[in-house]
C-alpha cells in the first residue's frame, strides 16, 4: 500500500477551498491508501504567532479534520511537533541542502517579497522541512497543487541526493497526487484568485462559519452592475461567484443563473440569496460536527495521542535506519 502525506499548516480556521480542495479527497484517499495527515505546527513558526494562538489553530485544525471526516482509524492525523524525528531528518537534509538553490525557491522569493523586514532561515530552509515531513514516512503521493510542485520537485531532488551520497536506494520520490482529472478551483469572495486566510476574514466561507455569517458575506461579495450585452463574457469576479455556485448548487439552479446572465436578466441579489442559501446546506453537516466535536477534549486528546504514536513508530524506524546510512553509530 503507497504512502499519502499531507499537511495543513495551523495559522486559523479551515475554509472552503481547504474542504474541496483538499479534505474531501483525503476522506477518500483513506480508504485506499497508508495516509499520514499532519498538522504543521513547526511550519506556521516562521511567522511568530502568539503561543496561545498556535495551540487554540491547531486545536482547530485536528477538529476540522475530523468534522471533515478524517477517520483516525484508517488514517493517522498527528501534530507535526509531536514528532521531534521530523526536526531531526531536518538537520541531516539541511547539510545537503545548497544556498542556491533554496534562494531560488518561488515560495522563498513570494514570502520575502510581502514580509521584508521578517526575511528568516525558517522562511529559506521551508522547503527541507516540508520534503522532511514527506521523506520521513517514506510518501509517495502528495496531494497539493500547481504552487507546491516545485516543493516536491525539491523534495525528490534531497531525496535523490542523499541516496547519491551515501550510495543506497533508501528514500522514494513523491508526486502530486489528486483523486480527480480536474482539481477543483474555490476563488474567494474578493473578485479575483483563489479563497484564502492572507486575503483577510471576508474572502473566506470558514467550515465553522455561521448560517448568518455566511449569508453576509456572500452578500458582501465583489459583482458588478449586471451585463450589457447578452452572452458577454463574465468579468472575473462575476466568474468566481458562478464557480462557487458550480461548487454547492445543483446543475439546474447553476443552469438558471447561467441562461439569466446570459439573457442580461440576472438580478444579483436573487442569484446571491441562492448561492448563500446552497452554501448554507452545503456546510451544514460539517458545521454541525465541528460543534459538537469542540466539546469533546476527552476525543481530540486520544486522537492527537493515537496520531502521535503512530507517526513517531513510523519516524523513529526512518531516523534509526537514516543514522546507520550516514554513520553516526554509538560507540558504547
Amino acid at each position: 500500500m503507497e504512502t499519502v502525506v499531507s499537511g495543513i499548516r495551523s495559522t486559523g480556521k479551515l475554509h472552503l477551498g481547504n474542504y474541496y480542495g483538499a479534505l474531501s479527497n483525503f476522506v477518500k484517499m483513506q480508504n485506499e491508501y497508508n495516509c499520514f495527515f499532519f498538522i504543521a505546527d513547526l511550519h506556521s513558526l516562521t511567522t511568530h504567532p502568539t503561543p496561545q494562538d498556535l495551540q487554540s489553530t491547531v486545536r482547530n485544525v485536528v477538529v476540522e479534520y475530523l468534522a471533515a471526516g478524517i477517520d483516525p482509524e484508517k488514517s493517522t492525523i498527528y501534530i507535526q511537533s509531536d514528532v521531534p524525528e521530523v526536526a531531526e531528518l531536518y538537520l541531516y537534509m539541511n547539510m545537503n541542502a545548497y544556498l542556491g538553490e533554496l534562494e531560488r525557491s518561488t515560495s522563498f522569493k513570494d514570502k520575502i517579497r510581502a514580509n521584508p523586514n521578517n526575511v528568516n532561515a525558517g522562511l529559506l530552509t521551508y522547503p527541507v522541512l516540508m520534503a522532511c515531513d514527506i521523506l520521513i514516512h517514506h510518501g509517495t503521493k502528495v496531494p497539493v497543487g500547481k504552487d507546491q510542485e516545485q516543493h516536491l520537485e525539491m523534495t525528490r531532488t534531497f531525496g535523490n541526493r542523499f541516496n547519491h551520497l551515501y550510495q543506497v536506494d533508501y528514500f522514494k520520490e513523491a508526486f502530486a497526487f489528486t483523486y480527480s482529472d480536474k482539481l477543483v478551483k474555490v476563488p474567494g469572495l474578493s473578485g479575483q484568485g483563489k479563497m484564502g486566510k492572507s486575503n483577510g476574514e471576508a474572502d473566506c466561507i470558514y467550515l465553522s462559519d455561521t448560517p448568518e455569517v455566511i449569508r453576509k458575506k456572500i452578500m458582501r461579495a465583489v459583482s458588478d452592475s449586471g451585463p450589457t450585452e447578452r452572452n458577454q463574457t463574465k468579468p472575473e469576479a462575476i466568474q468566481n461567484l458562478f464557480d462557487l455556485m458550480k461548487v454547492v448548487s445543483t446543475a439546474d439552479t447553476l443552469a438558471h443563473f447561467e441562461d439569466l446572465y446570459n439573457r442580461c436578466e440576472i438580478r444579483y441579489g436573487d442569484f446571491k440569496k441562492q448561492l448563500a442559501e446552497d452554501m448554507v446546506l452545503a456546510t451544514d453537516p460539517v458545521r454541525s460536527r465541528i460543534e459538537d466535536i469542540s466539546k469533546d477534549d476527552a476525543y481530540i486528546q486520544k486522537v492527537v495521542r493515537m496520531g502521535a504514536e503512530k507517526a513517531q513508530a513510523s519516524a523513529q524506524k526512518t531516523i534509526r535506519e537514516v543514522r546507520e546510512i550516514i554513520g553516526l553509530k554509538k560507540l558504547y
